[in-house]
């Protein structure tokens, strides 16, 4: 990273670093208890950061690492701090010297946002708004930017960081942080209020099936039958809303994949994060200036096909790719594996209807009918509840067609109940009592159901 570059980050925040207004308990950002909180701290703080900024020498600056750049902050703060008789204690000159550290080398005042574990989206409606998404609920944060401009300047660093771009002729973006989180940006004037971010973050330590039984998604049983589903290769989509928590049960599934297979996983964003050792990440490619150079799902897809994968993983389906992929399930890649944003499992196989319909307009509807009951064996259905909690909601298992119709049966149901004091959502999950087609399948790799799994109701 050269001087200039570090220049450009701090040039025209010089006077207009954020101050952190009092906010509410609990929320990132100072609030009335914390170092900071006052007007008069602001502005010295703001004196503060013109006086240093306007003296680091950004050349040298540049080769140093952040612990190095810290400590000579902490020691100009310091040296200040006394010159000027300054009434700013040990930690408020902490803040101070982060402050300018986030904004110097990271993300500004989103940093602390991004180191806090406990956060799992970030969006920011304009520079003075920014929510969080935590423990399933949203919440408000007391985080601004000084400006618009401010804020440009954030979203620029992370997009040209992957290689990625965004400005009036490409106001909106999707690209891939360097963490994993998943970044989408636009700005005006599509953007009427300001640039709007919308960050979702994954964990760095993948959270397994363990994790998702003791969190309720899912109880041991349901998850046995998925496990037994994925290693005897059955072709599963996994559906649901927003936010239902379809990439993480996605990445708890993959993880069921017996090692020694040659996996190839095709996504817009590589979020998905396989702990096999024959794992090939396939990333789709936005158009260049001229608007040529672009690489979609479809195209990938094609040329995953031609690299003799045992399983193929597709983040999302929502257009053409549904062809190629229904293709694939159809002609012995099976085991294959991928998202669709749906309601419901009914409501996933007409889309699938749709996406095919709209790529092979040619094609009539008993045909693509057909294609996908071949071609499907389970569907998984995701829903994200009031309460914020994730849970599986549906097994149903794909059967083949009745007529002009695709047949389909629930194995096990998540039925919603009520509705606690505490605003937590009560119901069972339990079996439907139909012992699925894919039980025989199932057997055949060494996987047997047990009969009472088909009579397990469990209250939550």
């Amino acid at each position: 990273m050269g001087g200039t570059r570090l220049i450009d980050r701090v040039r025209g925040t010089q006077g207009k670093f954020p101050g952190a207004p009092a906010g509410p308990p609990g929320v990132p950002g100072a609030r009335p208890d914390s170092p900071g909180a006052g007007a008069d701290f602001q502005r010295v703080k703001l004196e503060l950061q013109d006086e240093i900024i306007n003296a680091l020498d950004f050349e040298q600056v540049s080769s140093q690492s952040r612990e190095e750049i810290s400590a000579k902050l902490r020691g100009a703060i310091t040296e200040r701090v006394e010159a000027r008789n300054l009434p700013l204690n040990r930690m408020e000159r902490e803040k101070i010297a982060e402050e300018i550290l986030d904004n110097l080398l990271g993300l500004g005042p989103l940093e602390q946002l991004i180191r806090d574990p406990e956060v799992n989206e970030i969006m920011v409606n304009g520079p003075n708004t920014v929510y969080i998404e935590r423990k399933g609920k949203l919440v408000l944060t007391n985080i601004k930017f000084q400006d618009n401009n401010h804020l440009k300047g954030i979203i620029d660093r992370i997009v040209s960081a992957v290689g990625r771009r965004v400005d009036e002729t490409v106001p909106m973006v999707d690209a891939r942080m360097i963490d994993g989180s998943r970044f989408n940006a636009i700005i005006p004037p599509l953007a009427i209020d300001g640039c709007c971010v919308t960050i979702r973050r994954f964990g760095t330590i993948p959270i397994t099936a363990e994790d998702l039984v003791a969190l309720g998604t899912c109880p041991r049983p349901l998850m046995e039958v998925i496990r037994g589903a994925v290693r005897s290769k059955l072709n599963i989509i996994i559906s649901g809303g927003t936010g239902s928590g379809k990439t993480t049960l996605l990445n708890v599934m993959s993880a069921f994949i017996p090692e020694g297979e040659r996996i190839i996983t095709i996504e817009d964003s590589a979020e998905l994060q396989l702990q096999q050792t024959h794992v090939i990440r396939l990333e789709t490619r936005p158009a260049n200036l001229e608007g040529k150079g672009e690489v979609n799902q479809r195209d990938l897809v094609k040329n995953c096909l031609r690299m003799r994968p045992d399983r193929i993983i597709l983040g999302e389906i929502r257009g053409g790719e549904a062809i190629d992929m229904l293709t694939a399930m159809n002609t012995g890649h099976d085991g294959s594996l991928a998202t669709v944003h749906a309601n419901d499992t009914r409501d996933a196989l007409a889309r699938f209807e749709t996406m095919v319909g709209i790529g092979m307009p040619n094609m009539g509807d008993r045909t693509i009918r057909e294609t996908i009951a071949r071609a499907l064996d389970m569907i998984v259905q995701q829903t994200r509840l009031s309460d914020g909690s994730r849970r599986i909601t549906a097994i149903t298992e794909v059967t083949g067609m009745e007529g002009p119709v695709i047949t389909s049966q629930d194995i096990f149901l998540f039925e919603q109940k009520t509705v606690d004091e505490n605003g937590k959502v009560r119901g069972a999950f339990r079996a439907t009592g139909i012992r699925p087609r894919f039980a025989g399948r199932l057997a055949s790799h060494g996987i047997r159901l047990a009969p009472e799994l088909f009579r397990f109701e469990m209250d939550v």
